[in-house]
């Protein structure tokens, strides 16, 4: 017996059960390298909770390192709910230190293969492996933070091998994970949505409601098309009016939010428009987010302002909104918010699925990049021509490639996606749900608990 506790101890791995015995209910504690090796400990069952407990701590090191893992069966072509709950004490950065990870295995316990067809890029007559999978935090109640996803399980899959990990939480943290369960369930419902972006100059007219006016047929062909969510351009009551950003601005809610409040009613949808917003002595570049109720869901201030707009006497903006709508999460970003990756991965950590983009001009690359970096879809309405060369009216998907383009003025272009299916990539496999595990710390980020 003393020799059983010994090497426990040298593994650093501690058991506590009620019947005293020396049991872990199969998990394993493991570590890339003894150096860098926390304390693991086991609990029968827990004090917060009544449930088994395994634990994961730190001395006054930093940069320690380790995780749980337990191998579970699971049939392969099914789908299943995973889910644990975690509490923390003392830990840096939580969504970095305290994750979940998901490896798919076959009968020999080599990676299986992936069998979906949604795969942003792969070799011809190759099947990329599945890469590991990173299950997202959830609801938070009384200090505990459930981590969970549902997933469809290769075929060729027999077990998962979950692990609980431990990552450069920081001197004397601590991570308690518990209620674990692996188990099947029913496929998630698909929740498609039609994005459109319109493709339209305002050139007609010098007064900010004729602007509005042209873009009526435009918002009603999309309909038609049934689109759920229409993205027009920047600030279009200003767009060859011959006035200043203050002779165009406008209240919000005001004349261009009841305006395109009663089309989005009409046609029992979204529509995203940018203006110029007055408020007191300020003028703001802002987009306005109108829902098929007719009422103004939210507005997005421009928060990078380009050389023209500085000397116009525009105020830039100092938040990221994020919108809740009836199929998704909405963020809006204005023209040279683009060129800065900030702007749209803000809207990202903020939870924004859908990332709508009026954009006077901008280097496409830009629009594909954010898309791609934040695995959120980007609608661009610009005023630029296609023969430019330059920005294009477009929806942008996972993978930065147009999903749809609107070429000729005066028309829309809708792509429809499924907000519910992952992108897998070669190497990478699902990387949207990596990016919060992965992404860098930042300087406001500070120590807390979840």
């Amino acid at each position: 017996m003393r020799l059983v506790l010994a090497c426990l101890l040298c593994l650093n791995v501690f058991v506590t059960s009620h019947a005293g015995e020396t049991n872990t209910n199969g998990w394993e504690a493991k570590s890339p390298r003894n150096e860098i090796r926390p304390s693991f400990t086991y609990v029968e069952s827990g004090e917060e909770n009544g449930k088994a407990s395994l634990i994961i701590s730190a001395d006054e090191r930093d940069g320690l390192m380790g995780h749980w893992e337990k191998t579970f069966p699971v049939e392969g072509g099914k789908h299943y709910q995973f889910s644990v709950w975690r509490q923390t004490e003392n830990l840096q950065i939580p969504r970095r230190a305290a994750m979940a990870r998901i490896i798919w295995l076959k009968d020999d316990g080599k990676r299986v293969v992936r069998d979906e067809p949604s795969f942003a890029s792969y070799r011809p007559g190759e099947r990329p492996r599945a890469e590991p999978e990173f299950p997202v935090d959830g609801k938070t109640k009384n200090g505990w933070t459930e981590v969970a996803q549902t997933y469809y399980i290769p075929k060729e899959a027999t077990s998962a091998r979950i692990e609980l990990h431990y990552r450069w939480g920081g001197p004397n943290s601590k991570i308690t994970w518990s209620e674990v369960s692996l188990t099947p369930t029913d496929p998630p419902e698909p929740r498609k949505v039609r994005l459109a972006t319109v493709h339209h100059r305002p050139k007609a007219g010098t007064m900010p409601q004729e602007k509005r006016e042209q873009f009526a047929p435009l918002i009603a062909d999309a309909a038609q098309q049934k689109a759920d969510l229409v993205v027009l351009p920047e600030t279009l009551t200003y767009y060859g009016t011959g006035k200043t950003y203050a002779e165009c601005a406008e209240s919000v809610p005001g004349p261009s939010t009841e305006f395109f409040g009663k089309l989005a009613k009409q046609h029992d949808l979204y529509i995203v428009a940018g203006i110029i917003e007055k408020e007191k002595h300020l003028i703001y570049n802002v987009s306005i987010l109108m829902g098929p109720d007719g009422e103004l869901v939210g507005k997005y201030r421009k928060v990078t302002l380009p050389r023209g707009e500085i000397e116009g006497g525009v105020m830039p903006g100092n938040e990221y909104p994020v919108f809740e709508t009836r199929f998704g999460k909405v963020g809006m970003m204005i023209c040279y918010d683009g060129f800065f990756p900030e702007v749209a991965r803000e809207l990202s950590n903020n939870g924004a699925e859908v990332i709508a983009w009026p954009v006077w001009g901008c280097n496409p690359m830009l629009g594909s990049a954010r898309a791609c970096e934040n695995h959120a879809y980007v609608i661009s309405s610009t005023y630029t021509d296609t023969s430019s060369d330059w920005m294009i009216s477009a929806v942008f998907g996972h993978d930065g490639k147009p999903l749809a383009q609107a070429s000729q003025w005066g028309t829309v272009a809708i792509a429809e996606v499924d907000l519910n299916a992952p992108l897998y990539w070669q190497s990478l496999g699902d990387f949207k749900s990596q990016i919060e595990r992965h992404r860098p710390s930042l300087p406001y980020e500070q120590k807390q608990d979840n």
